[in-house]
């Protein structure tokens, strides 16, 4: 029987790596540092939805982050996200002129969202959502004030609907939205969907 050597004193033993250590390093580098979702686990085939809320104009909205399993989401795409919701305001100007252009042209989604939503209005929510107390004052001005950003989803994995934005009168009004997207590189698309 071959007993085992046992080290000489002046002999070093090599520290060994215990796995746990390993795991935990492996495991930090799956990650990345998000300005808008915290740290954020890198898509390793399997599906992530964040979620997060920004001030944008004195509203808070929701920010909803979804990476499909088969999405290639590694630190620059994160970089990326980060980097296209500085320009979540100017989108959202865009957004709103396309509105205010559509509120004049017939059989338009926004136009048919306002007339839907305005016609048979109470006189209560008259005040509560637009801030007016007569129908005669609810121009396509005070309309487009009181519409509000709800909700972005963010969809890497989808260039050319990069981000869907939602806007609506209020939850506690309605649970009917107007619905634009736009592009990775922040362009809009040119339809506005109504959706419920």
């Amino acid at each position: 029987m071959v007993l085992p050597r046992t080290p000489a004193k002046s002999e070093k033993t090599l520290p060994t790596l215990e796995w746990s250590g390993f795991q935990d390093y492996v495991e930090d580098m799956n990650k990345v540092a998000s300005k808008h979702f915290g740290e954020v686990e890198l898509n390793h085939g399997r599906d992530h939805n964040l979620t997060a809320t920004q001030e944008l104009a004195g509203q808070t909205v929701e920010l909803d982050l979804n990476v499909n399993a088969h999405d290639h989401f590694d630190e620059a795409a994160m970089h990326k996200v980060d980097y296209r919701l500085r320009f979540l305001p100017e989108l959202v100007d865009q957004v709103r002129e396309m509105i205010a252009e559509e509120l004049e042209q017939e059989g338009t989604s926004p136009q048919e969202y306002r007339h839907f939503h305005c016609n048979a209005i109470k006189n209560e929510h008259l005040k509560k959502i637009f801030g007016v107390e007569d129908k005669s004052q609810l121009t396509n001005d005070v309309f487009l004030k009181a519409l509000k950003l709800g909700h972005v989803g963010i969809y890497p994995g989808q260039p050319e609907r990069y981000f869907v934005l939602d806007f609506t009168l209020g939850q506690h009004f309605t649970d009917e939205v107007l619905v634009a997207s736009a592009d990775e590189d922040g362009v809009v698309d040119d339809e506005i969907l109504w959706e419920s």
